[in-house]
């Protein structure tokens, strides 16, 4: 709790909060209190349904995801951020997932790692923070915790959730990454804003694998950015032709979504194209070997999946593309004889979708 005795002015406190946050690269921040009333009824019944996969650590946060004072003691307010990450220069997505030979990677994951990015900025906010309100705590968070961010931004006043689940704005669409404070400063909140889907449902109409199965509810069993990301094992044979040339997440839902052509490009340097993976095809990307990939991905969200489940999921959308027949002989010929080369020394789990994806 706050031990300062140090009076603060709570409105001009918050009120700096925003400048600084704007200083540091956001474009927006939203205050509001920790109560997340029918939030954690939504989680549980959402849990209960499994809808959650292998994420097992949404089951284990369950209980303080709701209460964010249960999970840093003191917890009076949170600070919510928006940071736009869409690069100006990257290949338009829908030329992308119109070529079957390409790689279409979903734009969040085109340059520099956004957790330490991300969390770089709010540090910083936090320690200003700090600095003024001498004895406070503040705890940062970008992922790294049981957070129901997208509620937290909705009270706040940062946007409303989409029928998809993420976080809608007016002025930016959906193309921005969220993070938090948790502070224990009594600051004025922000009010909610108003929803503004309407009647509209292309972002579920759209979606390859009809992973959100009612407005506001996503199976992320059925989604291509949990299969190709969170999903340790195997692609569901049922999913692989819809993840057509996705091999790392997917966008479909957010690029199809009316507000989304209000999207702000980022001038953040961080978020830049890197190693041209807007532009770039499925078997330039194939023929890196570990030791290429692990350099390339240094500091990128995708090295996370690591290299096995970067080689299933190419293999997949390999697959997909010798499918298409929309190929020429040549280059469906050098698919499928680097798709044969690999198979000899292949781990079981990547043997099984190069297997998959020559079974045409």
């Amino acid at each position: 709790m706050l031990t300062s005795t140090k009076i603060i002015d709570a409105t001009q406190l918050a009120a700096d909060i925003k400048t600084w946050g704007r200083a540091l690269g956001f474009q927006e921040i939203g205050i509001t209190d920790t109560a997340l009333t029918g939030e954690a009824a939504l989680l549980n019944a959402w849990l209960a349904n499994g809808f959650h996969g292998d994420m097992d650590y949404m089951a284990r946060g369950a209980a303080n995801r709701a209460e964010p004072a249960a999970m840093v003691p003191g917890t009076l307010r949170v600070i919510s951020a928006r940071l736009n990450y869409e690069a100006p220069n990257a290949k338009q997505s829908w030329d992308v997932l119109g070529d079957d030979a390409a790689a279409f990677i979903s734009r969040y994951a085109l340059g520099r790692d956004y957790h330490k990015v991300l969390r770089a900025k709010l540090q910083a906010l936090a320690d200003k923070i700090s600095a003024v309100a001498e004895g406070s705590q503040t705890r940062v968070f970008t992922d790294s915790a049981p957070v129901m961010e997208v509620a937290l931004a909705s009270k706040a006043g940062v946007g409303w959730r989409g029928k998809h689940t993420l976080l809608l704005n007016r002025d930016a669409g959906s193309m921005f990454f969220l993070g938090e404070i948790y502070v224990d400063l009594p600051l004025p909140v922000d009010m909610p804003t108003t929803e503004h889907c309407g009647s509209c449902t292309k972002c579920i109409d759209i979606c390859p694998t009809q992973a959100i199965t009612a407005p506001y509810q996503l199976d992320a069993r059925r989604c291509i950015s949990y299969l190709t990301i969170e999903h340790k094992g195997a692609i569901p044979v049922e999913f692989r032709a819809a993840m057509g040339n996705r091999i790392y997440g997917c966008d479909d839902c957010q690029l199809v979504c009316p507000w989304n052509k209000y999207a702000v490009k980022t001038v953040e340097k961080d978020f830049a194209i890197r190693h041209g993976l807007d532009d770039i095809s499925l078997l330039e990307l194939w023929v890196w070997k570990e030791e290429d990939w692990l350099k390339h991905m240094e500091g990128s969200a995708i090295r996370r999946i690591g290299f096995e489940r970067w080689r299933r999921n190419l293999a997949v959308a390999m697959g997909n593309a010798l499918r298409s027949g929309t190929m020429d002989a040549a280059a469906q010929e050098a698919m499928a004889q680097a798709l044969r080369a690999a198979r000899v020394g292949a781990s079981t789990l990547v043997a099984e979708h190069i297997d998959w994806a020559l079974a045409t």
